[in-house]
């Protein structure tokens, strides 16, 4: 194709400082090797301009004049030099110290400089020591950063012009005037095309006139040659949106006050008066204000009471039940946002296996008649397609064990807000959830595996077809909507959902998200009925609550709960014992030898009392040691060891220990990572929050206004105040007020901080080259700036 679309988002740090952005175009040939088509390079300065806009640009040639980056660093200095025959002559000294951040060509990097002294008519002045044109460094080899630390001397001017009235004949000033030095750096290849061109700086000896020493960092420009006669246009172009912020974060101290009032929001009554519940409000997408806010939450463990807060907000405007969370409100994008961050682990394990394999083996799955391919038969495609939804939609209900413990919380809360709203409704609990794990995690994952770090790149157009048809029916199924084949505009859809029109489908997906919402932090004032989690027959070893008796093996039926792990005679029965969620310590495997069994696992209480229990085969041993520690993973007192041997004979089989209370031998497994550690700099999200709060400061002062007069007068609203959510106008003022307090004294140490740095800074430090414009820029805005405070 010579027009692609790739509609492909990268987002990246940036840790350093740079000068551009570049954009390179490939085209690859039958032998997969790639040869360069152009590029576009953005110079950081002009980021700004094109900031969240689409805009096309044109493709710029690609050579070695155009790839120039790195600074160096000289020392020039002209001095008076008195000969053997009494006459003084000018020579120039030029020393090149070292460079920075050079380009690597091809993986490698030897770099060397050469130092010319070029005459006004561009000619080379010969000197008479050194006829070479150029004189060189040493190759220094395998560094972009080389020190060469070398000095060159040239003869500047001859040595009949000096005469008694002035240092420099007329002329010969002029002529010094125009003579330039250039410092060039190549990289020395070992291929006999010869070495690359990296860089070139030009100085005019001009500048030596003040002062006969100068050293400075310069920035490598490229070569000015002549090739310049090609068109511009004969490359194409490339559409980009470059979003663009750059954030200078202080020290912590400096954050705590907005930080505090942001971390409150989960507490303040209504929420709605909350810092955070502002920003939603302000900001003019609430993805901009949730991205940094459910990063600040995430890291100070606040998430869940905040979004628990502000869906029960949300819950208590929703009129209809089938409208739950189907709006892009502050709450559906923090937890987007939330399920993305936390939820990425669970994604690779559960998702990841079975997309690859659809990627690779290229399945024809097509099932609409009117686009099959010739030699496609629509009766295997509807087979094939059967089976990758009945595999996929396997893989997410059994993953209910490994979703992460903040989105399990955050489902409970959800599902309690939406089953106390709305009593008379008894799907509304698994719609409220289903509409974000199915709707907004699942579907979305499998439709687009690149957003979410499943596949490297955008799918194949037959995959990516797949993919949707894939995804079209998990969203549906997990939808659990009355009429199904009503849901899709197309009739083969319809034709094809009827494979899964069962009952065993509904009630996988209600155990599943039974299993994701039932929170071990259970609330006893929760009205919810307990969730059947798991029940069966297994046998279990008497636990000696008794002081005499045999403590032998009887078979019972077991019943988990999210409240309660039970076992009774037989089904139906009144439980003989009953274990709270809370009571359980760890579930860990039990050694074979302890009671030469199999499949044996443990349930550990407090005061060291254990329930031993063997389960009818090694697959359902797991099922019941994985769902336990589920719901018992939140637990305050959970062991972090145990023993996996039993205590018989008066010793413990596996660290023959006699006493009956030892701590355990081994740590615990955990069974699974209960939160991936997420790497988040909590002032750099408080500060990205501060730079939206000021660039939306007109908005606040708005929502002040609002306030002051929704609280004086009650009738129709202003029309420019009626976007605002403002439950209660003194709590938002009150919260307003702390904002901009806040936001104005972080305005001012950004003011100071700038202020400090402008007066420290020197134009061709290290930091700032001479040829910096982004410095040039910000010393013009600077002397702007401080004109109008003076």
């Amino acid at each position: 194709s010579l027009s692609p679309f790739y509609g492909e988002d990268f987002y990246c740090e940036i840790p350093r400082t740079f000068r551009h952005l570049s954009f390179y175009i490939f085209d690859r040939d039958v032998f997969r090797r790639d040869s360069i088509i152009g590029k576009v390079a953005i110079q950081k300065e002009d980021l700004q301009k094109y900031h969240n806009r689409d805009t096309w640009f044109q493709l710029q040639h690609v050579d070695a004049d155009s790839e120039v980056q790195g600074k160096v660093h000289l020392e020039l200095r002209l001095s008076e030099v008195i000969t053997d025959t009494g006459v003084v002559c000018h020579k120039l000294a030029t020393r090149v110290l070292e460079c920075q951040g050079l380009p690597i060509v091809n993986g490698q990097c030897d770099p060397y400089a050469t130092v010319t002294l070029a005459g006004p008519s561009r000619q080379v002045l010969h000197i008479q020591e050194l006829p070479s044109e150029a004189k060189k460094t040493k190759v220094k080899k395998k560094t972009n950063n080389p020190h060469f630390d070398e000095v060159f001397y040239f003869e500047v001017t001859r040595p009949s012009s000096y005469n008694k009235k002035s240092h420099f004949d007329i002329e010969d000033v002029d002529e010094v005037d125009k003579m330039e030095i250039r410092v060039d750096l190549w990289n020395a290849s070992n291929l006999k095309f010869g070495d690359e061109f990296l860089g070139e700086l030009r100085l005019p000896l001009k500048f030596l006139r003040q002062s006969s020493s100068y050293e400075a960092w310069y920035f490598l420009q490229p070569r000015d040659n002549g090739n310049k006669s090609l068109k511009p246009d004969d490359l194409g172009s490339l559409r980009l949106n470059v979003v663009y912020t750059e954030d200078h974060v202080f020290s912590s101290d400096y954050y705590s006050p907005l930080r505090d009032v942001l971390l409150k929001s989960a507490d303040v009554e209504p929420v709605s008066a909350s810092a955070a519940h502002i920003l939603g409000e302000v900001c003019r997408e609430k993805q901009e204000a949730a991205i940094p806010l459910v990063r600040l939450f995430l890291h100070y463990g606040r998430i869940v009471p905040f979004i628990s807060a502000i869906a029960n907000a949300e819950v208590k405007r929703t009129q209809d039940p089938n409208t739950i969370f189907r709006g892009n409100s502050l709450t559906s994008k923090c937890i987007d946002e939330t399920m993305k961050l936390a939820g990425m682990h669970y994604l690779q394990v559960t998702l990841k296996p079975i997309i690859d394999e659809i990627c690779q083996v290229h399945k024809p799955c097509e099932i609409d008649p009117v686009k099959l391919k010739d030699g496609e038969n629509l009766e295997n495609n509807r087979e094939n397609l059967r089976q990758y939804v009945d595999r996929i939609f396997t893989v997410i209900t059994k993953s209910g064990v490994s979703c992460p413990t903040v989105m399990c919380d955050i489902f409970f809360s959800l599902r309690e807000s939406a089953a106390k709203r709305f009593q008379g409704d008894l799907d509304v609990r698994y719609t409220a959830v289903s509409s974000f794990i199915f709707l907004r995690f699942f579907a979305p994952a499998i439709l687009s595996p690149n957003l979410f770090q499943l596949t490297p790149h955008h799918p194949d157009p037959q995959t990516s077809r797949t993919l949707t048809l894939i995804s079209k029916t998990i969203q549906t199924l997990g939808s659990l909507s009355k009429s199904k084949s009503a849901n899709f505009k197309e009739s083969y859809m319809a034709t094809f959902y009827d494979y899964f029109n069962e009952q065993k489908y509904a009630d996988a997906v209600k155990n599943f998200l039974d299993l994701i919402s039932s929170s071990g932090r259970r609330d006893h004032k929760s009205i919810e009925q307990p969730i059947l989690l798991k029940e069966g027959f297994m046998i279990k070893r008497a636990q000696g609550r008794k002081r005499f008796g045999m403590k032998n093996f009887k078979k019972r039926w077991f019943r988990l709960t999210n409240h309660e792990f039970t076992y009774q005679k037989s089904k139906g029965d009144h439980p003989l014992c009953s274990i709270p969620i809370e009571n359980i310590l760890a579930v860990e495997r039990l050694e074979e030898e302890s009671f030469k069994m199999k499949n044996m696992f443990q349930v550990i209480q407090p005061e060291r009392r254990v329930l031993y229990i063997q389960a009818n085969n090694c697959v359902e041993a797991k099922d019941w040691i994985d769902i336990l520690t589920k719901v018992s993973q939140c637990n305050k007192k959970r062991l972090t060891v145990y023993h996996p041997s039993a205590y018989l004979n008066g010793h413990w089989l596996c660290c023959k220990a006699t006493a009956d209370n030892t701590p355990g031998c081994t740590p615990c497994t955990g069974g699974l990572p209960a939160n991936i550690q997420l790497d988040i700099d909590g002032d750099r999200e408080t500060e990205r929050i501060y730079s939206l709060f000021n660039l939306y400061m007109p908005k606040l002062e708005k929502m002040q206004e609002a306030c002051g007069s929704k609280s004086v007068y009650d009738g129709p609203e202003e029309e420019e105040y009626s976007t605002f959510i403002i439950d209660d106008p003194k709590e938002t003022y009150k919260t307003l007020r702390l904002i901009i307090e806040g936001v104005g004294t972080l305005e001012q140490e950004h003011a100071q901080y700038k202020r400090d740095k402008f007066k420290k800074t020197k134009y061709g430090s290290q930091e700032h080259p001479i040829g910096d414009k982004s410095f040039q820029t910000y010393i013009r805005q600077q002397s702007e700036i401080s004109a109008h405070s003076i």
